[in-house]
């Protein structure tokens, strides 16, 4: 059986608040996500695929997450 927590973290990325400051908006036009404020972070859920293009997306737009 699948392990849940390697599920989740294949299908959002969990974010300060204020680190998509500049490239939310081109992220959600380029990207099938849903973005989340959650007080002091963002959460990013979507498709692995997604996930993995987009986490691409925000590390070359300098924005680091583990």
């Amino acid at each position: 059986m699948a392990d849940a927590n390697r599920f989740r973290d294949s299908t959002q990325i969990l974010l300060p608040a204020g680190a998509l400051d500049g490239v939310r908006e081109e992220l959600e036009q380029q990207f099938t996500l849903t973005v989340r404020e959650e007080g002091n972070q963002v959460r990013i859920i979507g498709s692995p695929v997604e996930i993995k293009d987009a986490g691409d997306f925000l590390a070359m737009n300098g924005v680091a997450f583990a």
